[in-house]
């Protein structure tokens, strides 16, 4: 992949396809074709055939996904895995006909079994049921890492498959209804500070560990990978390190200034006990992670602030 190279990158307004577009323009790739959903409609199979037949891109970053936290996935599951398996299997199958010359398709570290080993080695993939919560998100990932091997297997394609950590950063999601844990703190501690509410209740005991990374961190390994990686076995993409909710809450509480208290809503779900990725691999392939989470959790907050004022 060079600068001139036509690269497609699905989900370019979401969280991790606006850093891949980001992160691409800073290292000089001007040649980006995007489409919004009103421009194209990735469940749409004519549409995207006939996108990837036009367009021609040389290299796709599938990174369109729907995606929500425990109470979306509980609630939402038909959705998911409908919409995802559709969205990745159109541009998979598309990417295929085109002859795209590489594909990276962006799983996620639900793939995994609830209760495996940790830290969690990639070869822990399909080795027990993932958790409750969110199985048909999980579903529909493990069906596109699936794909990408199949077509791999069977066509030679160079599909490559990745699974990030837990995701935060500029245009995450901070819809309450819908969000995962890290936006959906900054928002409420923001909320209870600028209205002066005496507590914030927080879903679940504290106790399950969670590692958290920057999505700019996932951007450029995603692009390390796409110069670097051609092989069909997945790859973590993580910090290798980890932190209790109840910590992190207090992370963000601080971050943000407020001064109230918190308070455990016991009788919500937990999710997962612990989820740490093994990134040895990432690692040994010449990649780390280097925004630590104090500083992330600084600069999300100051762009959720920014948002406010230009919404």
């Amino acid at each position: 992949m060079n600068k001139e190279s036509k690269i497609y990158v699905a989900g370019h307004r979401g969280l991790v396809g606006s850093a891949l577009i980001r992160r691409l323009r800073s290292l000089g790739h001007n040649n980006l074709v995007t489409r919004t959903r009103h421009e194209m409609d990735l469940m749409d199979f004519p549409s995207v055939q006939n996108f990837f037949s036009r367009e021609k891109p040389e290299y796709v970053f599938l990174a369109a996904a729907k995606v929500g936290g425990i109470h979306a996935n509980n609630t939402l599951g038909a959705d998911f895995i409908h919409e995802n398996l559709t969205i990745q299997n159109n541009v998979i199958k598309s990417a295929h006909d085109a002859k795209v010359k590489k594909l990276l398709f962006l799983g996620s570290s639900c793939i995994y079994p609830r209760d495996c080993p940790q830290p969690i080695k990639e070869e822990y993939f399909l080795d027990g049921k993932p958790e409750t919560t969110n199985i048909p998100y999980a579903a529909a990932k493990i069906a596109g890492i699936l794909a990408c091997q199949a077509f791999h297997k069977q066509y030679g394609d160079t599909f490559v498959s990745v699974m990030p950590t837990n995701l935060y950063g500029p245009n995450d999601n901070f819809d309450l209804a819908t969000s995962h844990v890290f936006p959906a703190l900054i928002r409420k501690f923001h909320e209870a500070k600028t209205g002066g509410a005496p507590t914030v209740t927080v879903w679940g005991s504290g106790a399950p560990k969670r590692e958290f990374l920057h999505v700019d961190d996932l951007a450029e390994a995603c692009i390390h990978l796409m110069h670097t990686y051609n092989q069909p076995d997945i790859l973590n993409i993580g910090t290798g390190e980890d932190i209790s909710i109840q910590e992190f809450a207090e992370m963000v509480k601080d971050v943000v200034g407020y001064e109230g208290e918190i308070v455990w809503d016991r009788s919500k779900p937990d999710g997962t006990p612990r989820k740490l990725l093994d990134v040895s691999k990432m690692n040994d392939l010449g990649w780390k992670a280097n925004i630590r989470l104090r500083d992330g959790v600084a600069s999300t907050y100051q762009w959720f602030v920014a948002s406010l004022k230009t919404a």
